[in-house]
């Protein structure tokens, strides 16, 4: 058991447990802050991400960014950042089950550590990770789950990957990025129902 992040993210850079191991340039553990009230799980590192050491750093970080700013959220001050896995699959391809695997450790005691009361399942690999074979993105996004085992109660909310936006830029009513404008909005509406509780 660990009892805090930093000896997480020490275990972490001296991880040989997968042959990612021998590609990574960096460990991307996490950003933000350690909110118990708000995390998001994205997929895995990318280039930038490598590079850098933190996630969502690239195109698709700054998108992120965006998202969260537009109900009045940051990483600076409300999110918790991590990733399923915290080195890079090389050409960023999809992590196989057994990087997923050799890494999950150092997930769930993030989780246990934070205890989030909502977390956001940020594209299909995270999602799968978490709950299992639910269905894809499309039709699970923006639908809370409860009761999931090892997430300490915390409502989970499956959201398209900004990477998936950006690959799809209309807005119009029903595109990705107007439905993703529907879930932030109630994300933001469940994370203030939080605020006022305390």
């Amino acid at each position: 058991m660990y009892e805090q992040l930093e000896e997480i993210k020490n275990k972490c850079l001296s991880c040989q447990k997968c042959s990612l191991a021998k590609t990574r340039t960096n460990i991307v553990f996490s950003d933000g802050i350690p909110n118990p009230k708000l995390m998001l799980i994205g997929e895995a590192p990318g280039f930038y991400e490598d590079k850098q050491g933190k996630p969502f750093v690239g195109k698709a970080g700054q998108l992120l960014d965006k998202i969260f700013a537009s109900v009045g959220l940051s990483r600076k001050k409300d999110v918790y950042i991590c990733n399923t896995i915290k080195c890079r699959p090389p050409e960023n391809r999809n992590p196989l089950p057994e990087e997923k695997e050799a890494c999950r450790e150092y997930l769930d005691a993030q989780i246990d550590i934070i205890r989030p009361k909502i977390i956001l399942l940020c594209g299909n690999v995270a999602v799968h990770s978490i709950l299992g074979d639910v269905g894809g993105i499309t039709k699970i996004r923006g639908k809370w789950f409860e009761g999931q085992k090892n997430v300490h109660g915390a409502k989970l909310m499956p959201i398209f990957h900004p990477s998936y936006l950006l690959r799809n830029d209309s807005r119009e009513k029903g595109s990705p990025k107007w439905l993703m404008w529907q879930d932030i909005q109630e994300i933001s509406r469940e994370y203030k129902k939080l605020e006022n509780l305390n």
